[in-house]
């Protein structure tokens, strides 16, 4: 038993905790049901659940939540649209987020696999300085996908 300022009590039957808990007009919390024997508290417990839902607020305030930012090209991309989408890339990366880069093949350009590893390499050298590989280059249906998230901040 610990009383409302945090001083243990010892043990003591279940009807006198509730005596006690109710003079001082709060209530008898358990806190660790399954120690032997139980541990309870007399605190406000409302006082106490909103104490604890204000910390959780907190504590998801404070969360960052990563999201995954696409880009993607085909297999047959021009030089300046390239430079457009690693600058876009650099951004993305840089404002914390993680990078799904896919190379999209169409009709019998699929049958030219190293055109798009090529391509991801060329990408992945562009973005080295804003980004680490998570996932090399792989195939999945008709594109080829590879994951970069961000370097660590120092």
């Amino acid at each position: 038993m610990i009383d409302q300022d945090g001083k243990k009590l010892g043990t003591m039957s279940a009807r006198d905790a509730q005596k006690i808990a109710y003079d001082s007009d709060l209530d008898l919390v358990k806190i660790a049901p399954t120690a032997k024997p139980p541990v309870c508290r007399i605190m406000d417990y409302g006082k106490f659940c909103f104490e604890q839902q204000k910390r959780e607020k907190e504590a998801r305030k404070n969360q960052k939540v990563v999201s995954v930012k696409e880009i993607r090209m085909f297999s047959a991309i021009d030089t300046h649209d390239f430079q457009t989408k690693v600058n876009q890339a650099k951004k993305f990366l840089q404002g914390g987020d993680k990078l799904k880069v896919s190379v999209r093949f169409r009709k019998r350009a699929i049958a030219h696999p190293q055109i798009g590893e090529e391509l991801l390499k060329r990408f992945q050298e562009a973005c080295q300085e804003a980004g680490v590989v998570e996932k090399p280059a792989k195939m999945e249906g008709r594109s080829m996908v590879m994951f970069i998230s961000p370097k660590a901040s120092k």
